[in-house]
Parts: structure tokens; C-alpha cells; sequence
């Protein structure tokens, strides 16, 4: 019969088999131990034992005090007035100062508009001439601008024209040393006399890092023109 050991903090009391363990009213936080356990172990993590555990009940907290009925009445009253009187008094009450604010700030709003409607139809007049003036002086700008961005367009295409022409010329170097490259590959692969497999394999992969160095650069230049053909077509 399976007996049990309880531990009360300073000592430890048992064996208990389980209906004396249910005398001793051991709850959940109580230690525990039985013959083939590790470790004490809490009652409420022992699945066998959580039918005998007793509950404790939570300490009463305090309740608050009703409040009287002299409380009550109180706050339904404001000033020595009936709460409903004394909101809606206060709502017509500000209603009025609002609406005398309003008034007094419409006029004084009214009286600035008219001197400033003044001031500006003066100031029109004076615009009007600068303007002339101005409009002149942005027709002379205009035709400097347009002289200007014509002369920088066609300095970006010849720069670009420039770079597409040395780009093909490069084009045609690198391909030229790929094609070369891959007949050096084929050859390679195929010449046997005199050589170990080992000084073959060394010679094949020399040669594809150089046909993979080669298709790199050609691809990168190759994708520089293309994006300076898109380029070309964005200059006017």
C-alpha cells in the first residue's frame, strides 16, 4: 500500500496512507513525497491527491458603506438648486454669453474686412503694374531657359552616344575572348596525351573561370546599354 510523507516547513511527519493523509487537511500548497518521487512536489500538482485537498477561502477585503439617504439627496442638488434646474439655467445662461461673444466678434470681424478690402484693392493696382514688368522679365527667362536646356540635352546625348559607342567596342573585345575561351574549353577537354587528370580538370576549370568572368562583363555592359538607351529616350 502506497504510504506518504507531508512536510509542515520546519519537519516532516508519516507515513500517511491516503485516508490518514485526508485526516491531516492538506491543502494544495502542502509538501508531499512518495517512494519513487525525485522531489517533494506541491499536494495540487499530485493528480491522486486533488480529491482530498482542502480549500481555503480567500480573506473578506472590506466592504464599502452604503451611502445614506442624506448623501443621496445632497447630490441631487447644486447651489440649493434641482440638479436638472441648475444644468439647464447654466446651459441658457452660457447660450446667451455665446451668443453676445459671437455678435461683438462678427462685428468687429467686419469692420477689419472693409479696411483690408481697402488696403488690397490699392495694392492691386500696384501689382498690376509690377506684374507687366514681371511678365516681361519671364519671357526674356523663358528663352534663356530653353536655349540653355537644349544645350545641356544635347551634351547628355553626345555623352551618351559617347559611352554606347565604347561600350560595342568593349562588347566586341569581350566576346571575341569568350569565343576564344570556349574553342580553348573544347580543346581541353578533348586533349588527353601527356597530361594527368588532374593537370586537365586544373586547365578545364581555369578556362571556365575565364568564360565566366567574360559572360559576366559582357552581360554588366549589356545591361549598361540598356539603360542608357532608356536614358537616350528620356533627353528632348
Amino acid at each position: 500500500m502506497k504510504t506518504y510523507y507531508i512536510h509542515n516547513g520546519t519537519e516532516n511527519s508519516g507515513p500517511f496512507v491516503l485516508e490518514e493523509l485526508k485526516a491531516k487537511k492538506i491543502t494544495k500548497t502542502t509538501l508531499v513525497w512518495f517512494e519513487g518521487m525525485d522531489e517533494w512536489k506541491y499536494a495540487g500538482d499530485i493528480d491522486e491527491l486533488k480529491s482530498i485537498l482542502t480549500v481555503v477561502p480567500p480573506p473578506l477585503k472590506n466592504i464599502p458603506p452604503l451611502p445614506t439617504a442624506e448623501k443621496k439627496i445632497a447630490s441631487q442638488t447644486i447651489l440649493g438648486l434641482d440638479k436638472n434646474i441648475f444644468f439647464l439655467a447654466s446651459g441658457i445662461l452660457a447660450l446667451i454669453i455665446g451668443t453676445l461673444i459671437f455678435d461683438t466678434y462678427q462685428e468687429n470681424r467686419s469692420s477689419e474686412l472693409e479696411q483690408k478690402n481697402n488696403q488690397t484693392e490699392f495694392r492691386n493696382q500696384q501689382l498690376e503694374l509690377q506684374q507687366k514688368e514681371i511678365d516681361e522679365q519671364k519671357i526674356q527667362l523663358a528663352i534663356q531657359e530653353k536655349i540653355e536646356s537644349e544645350r545641356l540635352s544635347n551634351e547628355k546625348k553626345d555623352s551618351i552616344n559617347n559611352r554606347l559607342l565604347e561600350i560595342k567596342k568593349i562588347l566586341v573585345y569581350n566576346k571575341t575572348n569568350l569565343e576564344e575561351n570556349k574553342i580553348k574549353l573544347a580543346n581541353a577537354k578533348e586533349f588527353k596525351i601527356l597530361r594527368s587528370i588532374d593537370e586537365r580538370d586544373e586547365d578545364i576549370s581555369l578556362i571556365e573561370n575565364d568564360i565566366n568572368h567574360w559572360q559576366a562583363e559582357i552581360k554588366k555592359l549589356e545591361n549598361e546599354m540598356y539603360r542608357l538607351y532608356l536614358k537616350l529616350q528620356t533627353v528632348h
